[in-house]
């Protein structure tokens, strides 16, 4: 039996990096991995932010969204520990607070172009756009640096650069978030287990690995949320 995965996220959520590692440790572990199909879906923390912000990540979490500078340097934090004990490596001093709506037209692209070849450029330009965004401090809302990553992961330069600014991509990101909004997503990362449950937070490898086993076992109805503690980030903040 086949199994589908949706998981929407935001290149700018530092708890869909940490969430994205627990998964893949939880599918490593999965005898049935081989039959996992696995769909990143786009979805946008902060729609308004401008392509580049002057404001560093401490100051634009105390500025708009109203966070005491105390609690977010605390959040900050607990979130590179976390990450560092899935082998990231953090650095919110470098990090380059930016709009990610042309980064998520480019994952777009390259879904499309797995779709045609059953290539695997998305994944690949996932995990690179998250790497440079909170481990390497490059500005992921510049043109240069998202075609580079681009081409990097298999997409013609002139493919990457088209999508950047392209309406259909652009629709295709927004059909996403919609989405999201009519099954209840109010934080990401948040996956859907073969439409049958659904999963919120960077929840442990265990719990992950858990819902696949119940998801191979069982056959359900609608989305079902399972229950759990694990941090997610949302319009309002990170947790």
């Amino acid at each position: 039996m086949s199994i589908d995965i949706q998981i929407w996220s935001d290149i700018a959520c530092p708890w869909c990096y940490i969430g994205k590692r627990r998964f893949e440790r939880a599918l490593e572990q999965f005898p049935q991995r081989d039959q996992v199909t696995v769909t990143w879906r786009s979805f946008q923390l902060d729609p308004t932010l401008p392509e580049r912000s002057d404001l560093d990540e401490v100051d634009y979490l105390v500025e708009r969204k109203g966070m005491p500078r105390e609690a977010v340097e605390q959040m900050m934090g607990e979130v590179v520990r976390q990450a560092a004990g899935e082998g990231l490596k953090y650095d919110f001093d470098s990090l380059v607070v930016a709009n990610s709506r042309r980064a998520h037209r480019l994952l777009q692209a390259a879904k499309r172009a797995d779709a045609l070849d059953g290539g695997s450029r998305g994944p690949a330009l996932k995990e690179a756009l998250l790497s440079a965004h909170f481990e390497h401090g490059e500005n992921t809302g510049d043109a240069e640096v998202l075609v580079r990553h681009g081409v990097a992961a298999g997409l013609a330069a002139d493919d990457a650069r088209a999508a950047l600014d392209s309406d259909d991509l652009d629709a295709s990101v927004e059909a996403d978030i919609r989405e999201a909004a009519e099954i209840g997503v109010r934080g990401v990362p948040f996956f859907v287990f073969d439409n049958r449950y659904g999963v919120s937070g960077a929840q442990p490898t265990e719990l992950f690995l858990e819902v696949l086993e119940k998801v191979r076992s069982e056959k359900a109805s609608p989305i079902i949320t399972v229950d759990g503690a694990g941090e997610a980030c949302g319009p309002d903040g990170c947790a």
